[in-house]
């Protein structure tokens, strides 16, 4: 395999909506190029991109996937990408590593959820981006209503620089508007084509499109528009130039047209990454100074000292931790010893390797500008930077989104619980976005992702990379009490058995404290009411009855409570005693102070089309909600919430089903408030009857 200089190198992530096309187009440009002997299919699991068994099953695309394509003496290093809105942080995290994106839009659906996710992503990076309109052989396929969809959503500089020719499932080739010849192609998959001259009967389109391309092209430059003001047109070569620069300043969507599953289209695509994305060596990338924080500009300079970012990292049972990497500048060399600038640890290269898909191929060095992989790194992880420690310098690290859904899980045989431990261990340094804790109160281990899908799709990689299987349940409301009333109480403890007996006696008042509050204790014992000694044993034992709770089993909260008397035996008393004193004190105290039931309240923000906004805030208050702000942005909106936790188990799938997928949110712990009379009885029932059940099977 041939090392290639940044120059000579293009990377690109094929991004898009679910469906759009985007593994079989990946599968097309491969196969076209040489680099694989068939045209993989993904209803027949057999593309290059999706190899993982879930993938294969679902046929959706779950996780990036790298491969590359040598064309015209040039590697285009392709990142296929998740179009599924759970997944959308390794689509983010593939953006972040490429130079261009490549937009694929379903020419029946248009412009759809994940579409303007994507196209948000890339504009922020300042991506250069193509549009590729695929599936144009489907029925009702249209370019005209799909590129008013797309200039609807992302504006005018969206523009065709080919028109097709045949519409539906006649669609056979493209009228290429820049060299203004058709491309007709064989309809058996081969990719082959012959070049002809544009047939008469859309030479007017095809002329009218093209003055509508250099007109653009004219307008995203000064000079160029001196120029057509002056000639009414362009020369070739300043329209390929001008087409070329407008592209690299985003003034130009240029927007091509392809069939993936006939491989209609495919060189031609290629030509155009080559064309209108740019070399590493032509975009530096963004870095910071480790000590001022200062930023800096990172060229693609094979001379440079080695500066490496770690993208992504795959958890793999058997070939271990497999971390895939865009060598910034300098060059990797396998069979050295580097440095991990991030966690200031030294790190020992094996085989570097380029990424077919799923296959390995071992290369000697990976220059500046190339992505690459590398396995069984001690220390790294994703968001790490590899880096000489004399550089100084660190790429920022992505910021992946917080888990909006947590679902319990339990093992489904004994003794799994530590195995279950490992593997989400070994599964979160693959996917940043996922969560594992154990619930302190309720005990539970939570599962925590971007959606359902995301979370099942985890509990598969369990089972089938880790030989772990788990139940999913929606997780336990870590419900908590509290008083809303003082009074005073008294406990006693007293039993006599023969010999020594036991005996301890405490008076405590209790009082209501503000909410987060949790729980203090005062020793106000005058005289010697009650021995030093058995003080803390007083404490401890309203401790214990505390976490017991009283109306439901949850922890009580938010109380004070004030030892001011008691009494004791010379012989009889003892730690045990006033430890059981207190707890009966405590529970007799419950029993007259008005104990409630408090439930966690979320922050919540919603993002949604402004279409939905009305209907959402019905719902969020049908969930119990108060409604605290709302944001515009573009046109989306933001509804700012505050909604109790447990209405918030089954929100992501009436969002989805209300907005067709369209709209997202956040939430996150804000704080605890008083459960509304009415719902308290049946969730105390609720609570107990679980209690009874559980103690039914430990007998």
């Amino acid at each position: 395999m041939k090392v290639y200089d940044p120059a000579s190198v293009r990377n690109v992530a094929v991004v898009g909506h679910s469906g759009a096309g985007k593994t079989q187009l990946s599968s097309a440009v491969l196969f076209s190029a040489g680099m694989v002997n068939r045209l993989g299919k993904v209803d027949d699991g057999t593309t290059v991109t999706d190899f993982d068994e879930e993938e294969i099953a679902r046929k959706h695309t779950l996780g990036s996937s790298l491969a590359f394509v040598e064309w015209n003496k040039s590697k285009i290093n392709l990142i296929d990408t998740p179009g599924v809105a759970n997944f959308f942080a390794d689509a983010r995290a593939a953006l972040h590593v490429v130079d261009g994106a490549v937009v694929v839009v379903d020419a029946v659906a248009g412009v759809e959820v994940q579409t303007e996710s994507v196209w948000s992503e890339a504009e922020a990076l300042g991506l250069p981006t193509l549009v590729v309109l695929n599936r144009l052989d489907r029925e009702r396929a249209s370019l005209d209503r799909t590129l008013q969809s797309l200039r609807d959503a992302f504006g005018r500089a969206v523009m065709p620089i080919q028109l097709p020719l045949g519409e539906e499932k006649d669609f056979r080739g493209v009228a290429d508007l820049v060299a203004m010849k058709a491309l007709v192609f064989e309809t058996d998959g081969s990719g082959r084509f012959r070049q002809e001259e544009i047939p008469a009967a859309m030479k007017d389109a095809a002329n009218t499109s093209r003055e509508a391309l250099i007109e653009m092209v004219a307008e995203a430059d000064d000079s160029l528009m001196e120029k057509f003001f002056e000639a009414g047109t362009l020369t070739q070569e300043e329209l390929v130039e001008g087409l070329r620069r407008a592209t690299l300043e985003r003034r130009v969507f240029p927007l091509l047209c392809t069939s993936a599953i006939l491989n209609i289209g495919a060189q031609p695509l290629l030509d155009a990454i080559l064309s209108y994305v740019p070399s590493p060596a032509d975009r530096p990338v963004k870095g910071v100074d480790r000590k001022s924080g200062e930023a800096k500009d990172l060229r693609a300079s094979e001379t440079d000292p080695y500066v490496a970012y770690v993208w992504k990292t795959i958890a793999d049972p058997f070939a271990g931790r497999i971390t895939l990497f865009r060598v910034v500048s300098g060059s990797l060399k396998a069979d050295t010893t580097i440095s991990n600038g991030t966690k200031d640890s030294p790190e020992r290269l094996g085989h570097l390797l380029l990424l077919q898909g799923k296959t390995q191929a071992p290369v000697p060095e990976i220059k500046a500008g190339d992505l690459g992989a590398v396995s069984k790194l001690k220390d790294t992880q994703t968001g790490d930077t590899l880096a000489d420690r004399n550089t100084g310098v660190a790429i920022p690290p992505l910021k992946f989104a917080e888990p909006v859904l947590s679902y319990a899980i339990e093992p489904k045989s004994r003794g799994d619980e530590e195995k279950i431990s490992t593997a989400l261990q070994r599964l979160q340094e693959e996917d940043p976005t996922i969560r594992y804790t154990r619930d302190a109160q309720t005990k539970e281990l939570l599962l925590s992702g971007q959606g359902q899908l995301h979370i099942e799709v985890t509990v598969a990689k369990l089972k089938r990379r880790f030989g772990v299987e788990v139940n999913l349940k929606l997780p336990r409301i870590p419900y908590r009490e509290t008083i809303t009333a003082g009074t005073e109480a008294h406990g006693r403890h007293k039993k006599q058995t023969g010999g020594h007996g036991q005996f301890g006696d405490c008076k405590i008042r209790m009082e209501p404290l503000p909410r987060g509050s949790d729980f203090e204790f005062v020793d106000d014992i005058f005289g010697g009411a009650i021995p030093r000694q058995f003080i803390p044993a007083v404490e401890k034992g309203i401790q214990d009855a505390r976490h017991r709770g009283f109306l439901a089993g949850y922890p009580v909260v938010d109380f004070k409570v004030t030892l001011f008397d008691g009494s004791f035996h010379q012989v009889d008393s003892n730690e045990l005693s006033f430890k059981l004193a207190g707890s009966l004190a405590f529970k007799e105290g419950m029993s007259r102070a008005r104990p409630t039931l408090l439930e966690p309240v979320m922050n919540v923000e919603v993002y949604a089309p402004s279409d939905y906004a009305g209907d959402l805030m019905g719902e969020l208050n049908s969930r119990r909600g108060r409604i605290s702000g709302m944001d515009t942005r573009g046109t989306t909106t933001v509804i700012k919430a505050q909604v109790p936790m447990a209405e918030m188990l089954t929100y992501e799938q009436q969002l989805t089903s209300a907005t067709g997928g369209r709209g997202s949110y956040h939430m996150e712990y804000s704080h605890y408030d008083e459960v509304p009379t009415h719902l308290q009885a049946k969730i105390i029932a609720a609570a107990k009857a679980e209690r009874g059940e559980e103690a039914a099977q430990e007998t």
